[in-house]
């Protein structure tokens, strides 16, 4: 699937090398679950599938949230920012974790002043999914 040129242009993969900031919000109760990378393949995707597919940076290729883990993101609904170089994404989080050390969501540290606390929700081992 191509994007759509309605898409295309409102979208503005020039800002970022060809890439958009994609921010996984959870549908139901507002949290942030997560920030990646989207190109223009990993968006058309996304609305092809009805699931996030990101671009991995570090792997330098597609990656459909889950594929390892079985903790999808189903989309319910595409936001663009007003810029066009971001995206949000609300997801219904399937597996219940979005970050890949097994926690609920990516911000689980919390900064008070000095002290850095995980308050995050553990939803799986990484060590048993991942083999780390």
């Amino acid at each position: 699937m191509k994007l759509p040129d309605a898409i295309k242009n409102a979208v503005d993969f020039s800002k970022g090398n060809g890439l958009i900031t994609a921010i996984a919000q959870d549908a139901a109760s507002g949290e942030i679950l997560m920030v990646a990378n989207m190109n223009e393949e990993s968006l058309a995707k996304s609305m092809e599938f009805g699931e996030a597919v990101y671009w991995s940076r570090s792997r330098q290729k597609l990656w459909h949230k889950g594929e390892e883990s079985g903790n999808t993101q189903k989309i319910r609904g595409i936001y663009l920012d007003c810029d066009g170089d971001a995206i949000l994404l609300k997801v219904e989080q399937i597996g219940g974790a979005a970050c890949h050390t097994g926690k609920r969501s990516c911000f689980f540290r919390q900064l008070e002043q000095d002290v850095l606390t995980d308050v995050g929700v553990q939803v799986f081992d990484p060590a048993e999914v991942y083999g780390k």
